[in-house]
């Protein structure tokens, strides 16, 4: 068993994300989100899908939070 870097608990089920070189380990989805999904810059939301990233780094959850933040050329196709 291993311990869920982010709630604690020891479970039998826990499982292992491998990410820009270190090893993270978790006992639910809902874990691994909170600690690896990136966060909107706009409205602060978890990105859990594709997101948008500006050249330089920057996250948005959608074409609007990016416009609302200035990136202009950020858009959703749907």
């Amino acid at each position: 068993m291993a311990e869920c870097e982010v709630c604690g608990n020891d479970y039998r089920m826990s499982f292992e994300v491998r990410a820009a070189g270190e090893v993270h380990v978790f006992d639910s989805f809902e874990c691994a989100v909170q600690r690896m999904a990136p966060i909107c810059e706009n409205c602060q939301t978890r990105i859990m899908g594709h997101g948008l990233e500006t050249a330089d780094g920057h996250f948005y959850c959608c074409g609007h939070c990016a416009r609302a933040k200035g990136q202009a050329q950020l858009v959703d196709h749907a």
